[in-house]
């Protein structure tokens, strides 16, 4: 059996909003899985989740082309730990040098062309961690504000999220798409595990392409239906409110909760602890 089992988890290259490295653990502890089937997830992300698990074959998809790409040339060995460190070096000085003015140099030259090591650039020196874009597809997050972000610890982190990153997926039948969540949803098998982290649904929220409340009602209904097993990652309640949508769609399936602190989101009603759920169809919920 793959899973459950228990992990220290170890955090991705790139940086996203909701980030679940703090939720890994119980995701690693509440699914039941051989592993013989394909790990599929929709919405990949910075793909931490993922990468903490190891599966041995996966479908990883997102309609964030810049995250696939990212992992792509990962994956492929154009982006490797020596590369990163003399981009990141080089960059780095710059920004040293020349202050907030060389982060939206970056920022355009990635708009224009989406080169991946661009991507993880903005990724780890734009405000709050976030990974924010407009409706033309352009990076649009601001500087973090710190001139001096790419300290030697920080650049020897990141290669080691890179080279880690590498090597988890060597040797693995890992296949990364940029695609619709419907098409790798319907792709799915019975002997799969559909890992979902959507965009949270019922708070604000900029996804790369948007997400609605059909869309995720859509999602619902789609897990229901499929002939793989699933788990679903979200939130549930902070102190202010609770997702209806849990109780719309999941209130007889398998829960299993903790609590989480999101660093982001520019209200204090977004940046509260948060309850986080992890639901599960019957046939893939371990018993805890």
């Amino acid at each position: 059996m793959l899973l459950p089992r228990t992990i220290a988890p170890k955090a991705p290259p790139i940086k996203t909003q909701g980030i679940k490295t703090k939720v890994v653990p119980i995701i690693a502890r509440s699914i039941k899985w051989d592993g013989n089937g394909r790990w599929i997830e929709p919405f990949v992300g910075s793909a931490v989740v993922a990468l903490n698990i190891g599966p041995k074959r996966a479908l990883l998809a997102d309609t964030n082309e810049h995250i696939i790409n990212l992992y792509r040339g990962i994956q492929d060995g154009s982006i490797n730990g020596d590369s990163v460190r003399e981009y990141l070096q080089r960059e780095g000085a710059e920004l040293r040098e020349k202050g907030e003015s060389h982060y939206y140099t970056i920022r355009e030259r990635f708009n224009e062309h989406g080169d991946p090591f661009d991507f993880l650039f903005l990724s780890r020196s734009c405000f709050n961690g976030m990974m924010r874009f407009n409706r033309k597809g352009g990076f649009n997050v601001p500087f973090c504000r710190k001139p001096e972000r790419f300290r030697p610890a920080l650049i020897t982190k990141i290669v080691n999220q890179v080279e880690w990153a590498r090597h988890v997926m060597e040797g693995k039948e890992w296949d990364f798409a940029v695609q619709d969540w419907r098409v790798t949803v319907a792709d799915a098998k019975p002997g799969d595990l559909i890992y979902c982290d959507p965009p949270y649904i019922g708070r604000h929220v900029d996804y790369y392409n948007g997400f609605t409340e059909e869309e995720a009602d859509d999602l619902a209904k789609a897990l229901l239906k499929t002939k793989a097993g699933f788990a679903l990652s979200m939130w549930l309640e902070n102190k202010y409110r609770r997702n209806g949508y849990v109780d719309k769609w999941f209130s007889e399936y398998p829960q299993r909760t903790m609590e989480h602190f999101y660093h982001v989101g520019p209200q204090e009603n977004l940046r509260n602890a948060m309850t986080e759920v992890v639901i599960l169809s019957e046939n893939v919920a371990a018993t805890n």
